[in-house]
């Protein structure tokens, strides 16, 4: 294996310190950049004491210029709670810091891995989401800033590839899980395990019936890795095709925690996907990847990190 000065955008977040984590493990030179808006600094403390590895507090939306082999690029707000927060900052980090990523792809000949995500495809009309799917979402809606920012850096990452020989490759993220997660962070399987964890009333919005697929970091990881590597030019679903409602997996996490908390229905938000797998037989065929953790087995993971964390506040 050739040893690569590896650029990480985003990556005190929760799946860029696990990425780091991984090139580390691999044998490569890693710079992690992040200006720790969602990241945070003890996601990565664990890792400072290496010497292939170099911290950077660095805004992706202000130029950089650094000599790197491959850049994946993982800097934005992926929650709907911290992207909704500050919309404006929301598009700016899509747009302008995936310009600034292809940027210095171009200058240095670096091949450039975009973290898309699953919500491109809106509350989709096709079930399950195959990459093929153009996507049925609101561009005026509380979560456009997060939908049509992400579109919006596909179609730069394409254009880039298209004009100027970029190498580029598109991943779709499909709801990931994990140790590290933010604990505030708004997502279903965070709220969950810290609401069976504190005793308090389990949050299910709508009627529990919509459903989602959960893939755990260590197989997304895995997926970042098969895609940067690979031929493919073509965006990518990554995700876990199990598909599970949101009642099930309040009942799971209740049972590993042993919690007596009791459901709580609050309305649907707006333009939130009622359905979402994602089909990944491009994954299967041309990186050879699928997720090998299962849910279960994922939950047990993660519940015992929150544990550690949600014990000591």
């Amino acid at each position: 294996m050739t040893q690569k000065r590896i650029l990480v955008t985003g990556g005190a977040g929760f799946l860029g310190s696990h990425l780091c984590e991984r090139l580390l493990q691999l044998g490569h030179d890693v710079i992690c950049l992040d200006n720790f808006f969602t990241g945070r600094r003890q996601n990565i403390a664990h890792l400072l004491d290496n010497r292939a590895f170099e911290l950077v507090r660095h805004d992706i939306c202000e130029p950089l210029t650094l000599e790197v082999d491959e850049v994946f690029h993982l800097a934005c707000p992926a929650s709907p709670i911290h992207y909704q927060k500050n919309p404006v900052r929301t598009i700016r980090t899509c747009v302008q810091g995936t310009l600034n990523v292809l940027d210095l792809a171009r200058e240095v000949r670096a091949r450039v891995l975009i973290a898309s995500t699953s919500e491109v495809y809106g509350d989709p009309l096709e079930h399950p989401q195959l990459e093929s799917y153009w996507g049925h979402v609101n561009p005026i809606g509380p979560r456009a800033c997060y939908d049509e920012g992400k579109r919006c850096a596909e179609a730069l990452a394409v254009s880039y590839a298209r004009q100027y020989g970029v190498g580029v490759r598109i991943a779709r993220i499909f709801n990931t899980y994990g140790p590290r997660m933010l604990e505030n962070d708004g997502r279903v399987v965070s709220n969950f395990i810290v609401q069976c964890l504190r005793g308090e009333s389990i949050t299910i919005f709508g009627n529990g019936k919509q459903t989602r697929s959960f893939c755990y970091v260590d197989d997304l990881v895995e997926g970042f890795l098969r895609l940067m590597a690979s031929p493919e030019e073509q965006p990518v679903n990554l995700g876990n095709p199990g598909e599970f409602t949101m009642l099930e997996l309040a009942e799971k996490i209740r049972k590993l925690t042993n919690s007596k908390s009791m459901l709580v229905e609050r309305p649907l938000p707006v333009d939130d996907p009622v359905r979402r797998r994602p089909d990944i037989s491009r994954a299967i065929e041309r990186l050879d990847w699928q997720p090998k953790i299962a849910l279960d087995e994922g939950l047990k993971r993660t519940v015992a990190d929150f544990q550690r964390r949600v014990s000591a506040t």
